[in-house]
């Protein structure tokens, strides 16, 4: 159960309060689950108290394509391991920058789309290792299944249609034929993909060799080598661009084509992305010699597709600035907001930006005179525990205080996942977002809302007028006495 207090002063606000809550607290359930809202008002000193109790029966995701209203003005859609994850940066800045630019600056009108080989299984402990965000739809198995959301619900029709001229046993009776081949772990055997390692120096024969056989046996099938060393057969129809179209033709039937799509990509099997006709491209400066080859044979003069001198994420934040995409500076990469002001003013930078303060008010990287905090909370706000326990503001900003260079020295990091907000008064946003810590092996996460006000008495800012937090299932630390905001 989620509580708020809303202050609303005329009958228009209160109804369009009324209206804007239950549409936020919508996106988070499903179309035929609206939850549950009560309302109460008390009348003091000529404004009225706005008591909202939300019971939300249940959270599954809305079909993406009706998440937003209008066309994407962005799509990103990023191969994983060494393209948007960097699995030689262990403090993860690379990826934790293009999370911070992501929630301030494109979540709201954008879409993120995760193209990888992975198969879900192993998808899902990358996530539980590294701080990725919740895309909005995510091809996997080299584009052989489709899911949307954070519940990852399947796209039955895109399966439906690779079973034409697909048969698994026919595959794996004619792979078993070649010793080159070592069956890759049961998690990356899907119904439409069989995977395999192979040397480089065997793999050309074997490719040409098997592609020959199962031919014979009537099968259209695609046969992928990526990364020097995993195979992968697939149906014809099968793969990360010819999954990426099907999904711009869905948009392009719902009249939503997106204004701009970017795909980023390392490897042999992030090829097809680029060849998908519209679309802007990077390949990362660690792309390995089949992505560049592939380049050089069949895209070099395309102005559309860069090799960037970046690594990984970073390498994706330099393609929209090469692009003109939108904006391309992590909020991650500013050291002192006050000094720098940014053209984008939003409820979701303003959430972003906090937590960053936060994370170095903890790590020491701000002095401890800054007064930041008490210049942006409502005096007689509430903050309420993931606990339940209801504390005063200025009890937070106290024991704030106290944890300053408390990780100091450490890997202590915060980001944010799945920033919605909505106007919700003249001057009023409700706000909903995944907030995550991480301190060694240690992670732990919050659904957090936050009622921010942009009075004036903060000249281009927010006041927080109230926060409540709730633990994301199994996200809880032992200690819950650090845990703040």
């Amino acid at each position: 159960m989620l509580n708020l207090t809303i202050h609303t002063t005329t009958k228009t606000e209160q109804d369009k309060l009324d209206k804007t809550v239950t549409s936020l607290l919508v996106q988070e359930t499903t179309s035929t689950s609206v939850p549950d809202l009560l309302r109460e008002e008390v009348e003091e000193e000529g404004k009225v108290f706005c008591f909202f109790f939300v019971f939300i029966i249940s959270r599954v995701d809305r079909p993406i394509m009706d998440r937003l209203d209008g066309s994407a003005h962005l799509i990103i859609v990023s191969d994983l391991d060494f393209t948007m994850v960097d699995h030689l940066d262990p403090d993860n800045l690379g990826l934790l920058r293009f999370n911070a630019m992501w929630e301030a600056y494109y979540r709201q009108d954008s879409l993120l789309v995760f193209s990888t080989g992975r198969s879900p299984t192993i998808y899902k402990q990358l996530r539980k290792e590294k701080p990725l965000l919740t895309p909005d739809i995510a091809i996997m198995s080299v584009g052989t299944e489709i899911m949307y959301g954070e519940s990852m619900i399947r796209d039955e029709d895109w399966e439906q249609y690779l079973n034409k001229n697909w048969n698994r046993e026919i595959v794996t009776e004619e792979t078993a034929q070649f010793p080159e081949l070592t069956p890759q772990s049961e998690t990356e055997q899907r119904p439409h993909k069989v995977s395999f390692f192979v040397e480089k120096i065997e793999a050309l024969k074997v490719i040409r060799s098997l592609s020959e056989r199962l031919e014979k046996r009537g099968l259209d099938v695609k046969l992928v080598y990526s990364n020097e060393t995993a195979l992968d057969v697939l149906p014809k129809g099968a793969g990360k661009g010819q999954a990426l179209a099907y999904l711009l033709e869905k948009f392009k039937i719902d009249g939503k084509m997106p204004v701009n799509t970017l795909v980023c990509g390392d490897s042999g099997n992030d090829a097809e992305l680029f060849s998908v006709p519209g679309v802007y491209g990077v390949m990362v400066s660690n792309a390995q010699e089949e992505l560049l080859q592939w380049h050089a044979e069949n895209a070099r003069k395309n102005p559309n597709i860069i090799h960037a001198t970046e690594r990984c994420a970073a390498g994706i934040i330099q393609a929209i600035g090469n692009f003109s995409l939108g904006p391309n500076v992590s909020p991650r990469d500013i050291r002192d907001f006050q000094k720098c002001k940014v053209e984008i003013f939003n409820s979701s930078h303003e959430v972003v930006k906090f937590y960053l303060f936060y994370e170095r008010w903890r790590r020491a990287e701000v002095a401890k005179n800054m007064q930041t905090p008490k210049l942006i909370f409502f005096p007689f706000g509430t903050f309420v525990h993931p606990s339940g326990v209801e504390q005063s503001v200025n009890h937070c900003i106290d024991v704030m205080a106290r944890l300053h260079g408390d990780k100091q020295g450490t890997n202590y990091r915060i980001w944010v996942d799945r920033v919605s907000s909505a106007q919700v008064g003249s001057d009023t946003w409700l706000v909903k977002f995944y907030k995550w810590e991480s301190f060694g092996e240690e992670r732990h996460g919050c659904l957090t809302t936050v009622l921010l006000s942009s009075k004036a008495e903060v000249p281009d800012g927010f006041t927080w007028m109230h926060m409540h937090q709730t633990w994301l299932e199994g996200s809880e630390p032992k200690d819950q006495t650090t845990w703040l905001f």
